[in-house]
């Protein structure tokens, strides 16, 4: 096609639009940090820099055809002027402006009558007593911008915990300063989420409907399709695709819902990229997210993507407050089992909640791939490789 793609951000999900790309023969130029990212293995080139230096992101933006990201964390005032020059930029500066402030992005959405949960902008240590004397414990404290995978994400149950939570490190001081949200706890019975494509010209797309299990706010698990009633489906998948047209979206988006005892959904967040629980589309869909992703940000003609094979994705997540290099015992075991696919993600280290991998399993029916994901759990172990002390 020769087209070059430039992605802001070189970890796994960039790593998997590069791999796409390739197939459709797009080259990809990222940046990022991280020497040798998982990326950086597929892509053209690598730039090292920060997500926010302004001449790297220049530096991408005039070696690429267009521009899009992996993660929400670039300086959308660069990249505005970069977009205002002539440099095309999927999904807009504007949009990534809106979502990565999760508070911005919740205000937006409730002015679309796009259901949210109740929140608050917190202004100071007073002002969030203030806030939950309002909705109650428990309640959801959030750092507002730069923070993703639950970090930043505070659970509140009773008083004690808002007293200990307001001398940590993390929230000493003025609150106003980190810029925090404050949210109303739902009741949820479920997770849901859906990936929704969309190109420059309003062609829209929604992916199945999936259920998420996260342990302290990360996603650990994915099953595929979600078991829950055909309305409520195709509830979830109307809020998301409007979601993603008020925004003016373009690219895949990961829409998160909220799904409530009364059949009532609301949206919990939305990610400007693909997203960790669409992984599975690479094995399971006729298109993965990844191929969407690329079609809409080039103005491709979408698909409906097609569900092939109910599964379960698993996400492989490191431990340890400390960097090591580690081992992954069990890969062998669990490639013995049919229909088990497993993504390795080339990161060099683990620490606490680092995304190492993922693995998709297969089956005829959704109870049988949370029976095969039970043996993959017990199966697969994360060590550390930790020198002796000598």
């Amino acid at each position: 096609m020769n087209t070059i793609v430039g992605i802001i951000g070189g970890g796994q999900i960039g790593k998997m639009i590069a791999q796409e790309a390739r197939r459709m023969a797009i080259e990809i130029v990222v940046l990022d940090p991280t020497p040798h990212c998982p990326a950086a293995a597929v892509a053209t080139k690598q730039i090292v820099a920060d997500f926010k230096n302004q001449n790297a992101l220049r530096e991408l933006a005039e070696s690429c055809d267009i521009l899009t990201y992996e993660i929400e964390l670039g300086d959308t005032e660069i990249l505005k002027t970069l977009e205002i020059e002539g440099f095309k930029i999927f999904p807009a500066p504007e949009t990534l402006r809106i979502i990565q402030d999760k508070f911005l992005q919740k205000q937006y959405l409730k002015t679309y009558d796009i259901p949210v949960p109740e929140f608050f902008e917190i202004l100071s240590r007073e002002h969030l007593a203030e806030c939950i004397s309002q909705i109650h414990f428990p309640a959801i404290l959030k750092l507002r911008k730069d923070s993703y995978d639950g970090r930043g994400n505070f659970t509140l149950k009773q008083i004690d915990d808002l007293s200990s939570l307001l001398f940590t490190h993390s929230l000493n001081g003025n609150l106003s300063q980190r810029k925090y949200m404050l949210e109303k706890f739902v009741p949820f019975i479920k997770e849901l989420s859906v990936m929704v494509a969309r190109n420059f010209e309003g062609e829209i797309q929604a992916y199945p409907v999936v259920e998420n299990i996260h342990e302290e706010h990360m996603l650990k698990m994915t099953i595929v399709p979600a078991q829950i009633s055909k309305a409520i489906i195709e509830q979830a998948q109307r809020i998301a695709k409007r979601a993603i047209e008020s925004l003016n979206g373009v690219g895949v988006f990961g829409v998160e819902l909220f799904l409530c005892a009364n059949g009532e959904l609301l949206i919990n967040e939305i990610a400007p990229r693909p997203h960790n629980s669409g992984h599975y589309t690479i094995e399971a869909c006729d298109h993965s997210q990844f191929e969407l992703h690329l079609r809409s940000v080039l103005n491709l003609p979408l698909v409906p993507p097609l569900l092939l094979s109910p599964c379960v994705m698993l996400n492989i997540i490191g431990e340890g407050e400390e960097e090591h290099p580690y081992t992954i015992e069990g890969i062998k075991d669990v490639l013995a089992i049919p229909g088990v696919k497993l993504h390795l993600y080339g990161k060099k280290y683990l620490k606490k909640r680092r995304k190492l991998g993922h693995l998709t399993i297969l089956a005829p029916t959704v109870e049988e791939a949370l029976e095969k994901a039970g043996k993959v759990q017990q199966l697969i172990k994360v060590l550390p490789l930790v020198p002796d002390a000598k």
